[in-house]
């Protein structure tokens, strides 16, 4: 395939902007391609990659199942929760079991958090909306609870805002795995010698700003929606590690297992075959 660039899709959050920092400034370059970043939420990429619009992007590792047959997955840019992920909070104490049945803000009716809280809570009542209106959408009492994600995770306190369930938590204690949200994934069109070289830049990216740190931190800031540079180190920290660079077995047991539950459920239509590519050795 002979082609002069590439798309590539990614959030407008601190995570994947530090991941994809030195690709964006030019500290680490994909051969002779140039990279066009496309920067969406979550549940915009989601759609986008039902139509395979991007060559690279992420998107929600639940809404991968409908986008298999076009789409790779890619062992480095994961995001994975190690006993803390989406987030339910409310104004006024409540039980889990007491979700049923409550209006509940989603931020997206294809992301991880979603499927979680469907597999955790049986028969709430979902409202889809931006995952920045979500806090607000609680405190004025449009719905009864709301179901976090991004740094809102860290922040939901200073609103007065009680925790109900961490769904990261619930999924650690169900099955003592890690819990894979976001995947990064590659046009199956490309050519696994292509989408191997994307990987590896990625990883690079990824190295790159680990070891300037307080550079691509700062780079990051952009995205912080307001947040303090201590919890962007915490956020950041929370979602860009080890896993990050090299999906682990037990992150890819987790993937898989989510899928077998959801399919159980019925909320995907079946389980997806699970090629990783990784980077050249």
């Amino acid at each position: 395939m002979v082609m002069d660039g590439i798309t590539i899709g990614h959030t407008p959050d601190m995570d994947d902007a530090f991941m994809f920092y030195a690709l964006a400034e030019g500290k680490v370059r994909l051969d002779s391609l140039a990279v066009r970043h496309v920067i969406e939420d979550i549940q915009r990429l989601n759609e986008r990659a039902l139509k395979a619009e991007l060559d690279v992007t992420a998107v929600s590792a639940a809404g991968y199942p409908a986008v298999a047959k076009d789409y790779w997955i890619l062992s480095v840019g994961s995001s994975v929760g190690q006993n803390y992920g989406p987030l339910v909070v409310s104004m006024k104490p409540l039980n889990p079991s007491d979700l049923q049945g409550r209006r509940i803000a989603v931020p997206g009716l294809q992301t991880t958090a979603y499927l979680l809280l469907k597999l955790a809570v049986p028969g709430f009542v979902p409202v889809e909306m931006s995952f920045e209106k979500i806090s607000d959408a609680v405190l004025n009492g449009q719905v009864e609870a709301g179901l976090l994600i991004h740094e809102r995770q860290l922040t939901y306190r200073d609103q007065g805002l009680l925790p109900i369930l961490d769904l990261g938590t619930w999924w650690h204690t169900t099955h003592h795995l890690p819990l894979p949200l976001g995947l990064n994934v590659v046009k199956r069109t490309l050519g696994r010698k292509l989408a191997a070289q994307i990987a590896k830049a990625l990883r690079d990216s990824i190295l790159f700003a680990m070891s300037h740190q307080d550079d691509a931190i700062q780079w990051s800031l952009r995205y912080g929606r307001g947040i303090d540079v201590n919890r962007a180190r915490q956020f950041v920290s929370m979602y860009v590690n080890e896993e990050t660079l090299a999906l682990s077995r037990h992150s890819r047991e987790a993937l898989r297992l989510l899928y077998l539950q959801a399919a159980e459920r019925e909320l995907i239509s079946s389980v997806p075959r699970l090629t990783i590519i990784e980077p050249p050795q």
